[in-house]
């Protein structure tokens, strides 16, 4: 089985073997099956499939490709549970973890993870783009490209990127190899949301250049201070 990754202008082949995957999903699905159906179950005991991916306390996957879950919004990681469940993002393992689990305990765990207060990694200290690169990633980022058609990321995720309202994620914090991974879902449609589905849209306009450098500016930017935990 091939999962593509779309990693600074490239697609980059993930490939892992129907036996492997069906491991790895029988081990969460292990672990889940002795908590989902305990509604009054410690919430540590009921995360513990998620930070298997997502790192203890849900501050990241150690490999780039399993994001933050501590501090998202409550709304956005509820909607994403949502979107797992009803297939409009495909990952066969997170759907299967998702499926047999009602909205409401889907929302209690949004809401547990949303008030974790726990460290940002700093980011990689490695420069991956050039100045001129670094200029054009800043420029889509905090302006956008009227000419493509493309809003600032500002607009939507907030100033500095930090986030915006219950339902909108930061984007600083997050490693250029999973920002790579969903504008690439965004494209192929892998991932997808309610309509209007407005990244989608973008994804498509941006070039592999635009998007190495986009990804490679926000992926370098310091979480500020106002929300380091």
């Amino acid at each position: 089985m091939h999962f593509y990754v779309f990693n600074g202008g490239f697609m980059r082949v993930l490939c892992f073997s129907h036996r492997m995957l069906g491991m790895w999903i029988a081990l969460c699905l292990g672990a889940w099956g002795q908590t989902a159906h305990a509604q009054n179950a410690d919430m540590a005991e009921r995360i513990k499939p998620c930070v298997a991916c997502h790192g203890d306390m849900g501050r990241a996957g150690p490999d780039g490709y399993y994001p933050r879950l501590a501090g998202k919004p409550a709304g956005y990681l509820f909607n994403q549970m949502q979107n797992f469940s009803h297939g409009r993002r495909r990952y066969l393992m997170m759907r299967r973890i998702m499926e047999p689990l009602s909205a409401d305990y889907q929302r209690e765990m949004a809401q547990y993870f949303s008030q974790l207060q726990v460290p940002y990694a700093a980011p990689s200290a490695a420069k991956s783009l050039s100045a001129e690169q670094a200029l054009r990633g800043r420029q889509l980022a905090t302006q956008g490209d009227a000419a493509l058609g493309l809003p600032a990321c500002e607009s939507c995720h907030g100033q500095g990127l930090t986030g915006q309202g219950m339902n909108v994620p930061g984007l600083v914090g997050l490693p250029a190899a999973y920002l790579s991974a969903q504008l690439s879902a965004w494209r192929t449609g892998d991932r997808q949301t309610q309509a209007p589905d407005c990244m989608a849209e973008i994804a498509k306009r941006l070039q592999p250049d635009d998007v190495h450098a986009v990804v490679g500016w926000i992926s370098e930017q310091p979480v500020p201070k106002s929300i380091e935990n």
